[in-house]
């Protein structure tokens, strides 16, 4: 059976940068496998710019930003298997990939960090009504055949969902001649960033409507219209407020789901409201050795976070190889009162580093609030925020002098309040 030190499953900006960081932390045997024909993931397709500013302090596009990647990963000497696909990944770190040179090959990993991204929600997933008509794609489905295949998947156009792909595509695809006529969504408040509310939809006139969903999809052997319906507070349509769309294409952009399916065979714990694995302040799973990151973890807003994260990873992985103490017992976060999660879900004061950041994501959007962190049931740390959105993500830093000066800690809590 093969052996790496290092196995790395995923090679889009979060596999990539745990790559690089790794190597820079001292392990050797590292090996990338990567599905895709070619490294840079999901980054490929997005060919917009407003990468890179917090990792190269400067603006890039998606293909520019994963090419810095690739080149370290490339300079470092770092082998990257393409084309492959991971089948299974067992408790003890037993990969079996497949690939069309290789067939089927079993290996023994070290350590593993898990890379592999997300997918969008499907059709199939939103029960929405009507017929199985062409010209319905999800958002990032469209994005990779105008932006990587040359083709332009419709000319009048409704998307249904607020998520950023959604808000990009709207603008690329007006760019290209199409008409965007709305934006549905059905949440009272948008999945995107506000930027991109602004540069995408208010800079182009496309209208965004709140609390729509759509309740018709007309034509059967490609569509021809879509009905939308504004909602209630229970998410439920409200009769006499149907409005119908003439148009050829119906773009969906209702959210992403981390890919765990592989986590799932290895017995790793997911949470509930990520998706992802349960993970200690290291990012390992409950599954020793094994580490994630990226938007297999939970889903970013921004990619250079993702990198920052994975960075993190990639060291970790470096010091569990090199036989870092066993952990002691963690100390347990809390998401309450408006906060939805918190990645980590743990953080253990024995080895965690000098500060570690905690991303989470809150419930609803809350203006003039205070983001409160407590220790037990003493508040240390309030933060007052203008504006918080479900589709931002925030951050608190927790340190560790402040966890060792409190003395014992049993529970960590996040949670929403009003400003005192």
């Amino acid at each position: 059976m093969q052996y790496h030190d290092l196995v790395i499953i995923g090679g889009g900006p979060a596999g990539l940068a745990a790559a690089v960081a790794a190597r820079q932390a001292g392990v050797q045997d590292i090996l990338v496998i990567e599905r895709d024909e070619r490294l840079g993931g999901i980054l490929n397709q997005c060919i917009h710019n407003g990468f890179g500013l917090h990792t190269f302090h400067e603006e890039l596009t998606g293909p520019e930003y994963a090419a810095r990647y690739e080149q370290q990963v490339r300079e470092l000497g770092i082998p990257c298997l393409l084309r492959t696909i991971v089948a299974d990944i067992s408790p003890k770190r037993e990969i079996l990939y497949v690939n069309a040179q290789e067939g089927a090959v079993t290996l023994q990993a070290g350590a593993v960090i898990l890379a592999m991204g997300c997918r969008e929600r499907p059709r199939g997933a939103l029960g929405l009504p009507g017929y199985r008509p062409a010209g319905i794609f999800t958002a990032g489905t469209a994005q990779r055949l105008m932006n990587m295949e040359g083709q332009l998947v419709g000319r009048r156009v409704v998307i249904l969902g607020s998520g950023d792909i959604g808000l990009i595509m709207a603008r690329r695809m007006t760019l290209e001649g199409a008409q965007v006529q709305v934006v549905a969504e059905l949440m009272p408040y948008s999945g995107g960033l506000n930027r991109n509310i602004v540069q995408c939809l208010q800079d182009y006139g496309i209208p965004l409507k709140l609390s729509h969903t759509v309740t018709a999809i007309h034509g059967k052997h490609r569509v021809t219209g879509v009905t939308l319906s504004a909602v209630g507070p229970d998410r439920r349509p409200i009769p006499g407020t149907e409005e119908t769309y003439e148009c050829d294409t119906l773009l969906l952009s209702c959210g992403l789901l981390p890919e765990n399916e592989l986590s799932k065979a290895a017995g790793i714990s997911l949470d509930r409201v990520t998706g992802g694995p349960v993970v200690n302040d290291r990012l390992e799973t409950d599954c020793p050795g094994v580490f994630a990151c990226g938007n297999v973890l939970h889903v970013h807003d921004l990619v250079d976070y993702v990198s920052e994260e994975a960075a993190r990873a990639g060291r970790n992985a470096a010091a569990f190889l090199s036989g870092a103490g066993a952990a002691a017992a963690p100390i347990p976060l809390a998401a309450q009162q408006g906060v939805r999660y918190t990645v980590p879900q743990c953080i253990d004061p024995a080895r965690m580093d000098d500060s570690v950041t905690v991303r989470f994501r809150v419930a609803d959007v809350y203006r003039d609030r205070c983001l409160t962190v407590y220790y037990d049931d003493t508040p240390v740390k309030r933060q007052k925020k203008r504006a918080m959105a479900p589709g931002e993500m925030e951050q608190v830093v927790i340190t560790k002098q402040s966890l060792l000066e409190h003395g014992p800690v049993s529970r960590i809590t996040l949670c929403v309040e009003d400003p005192a």
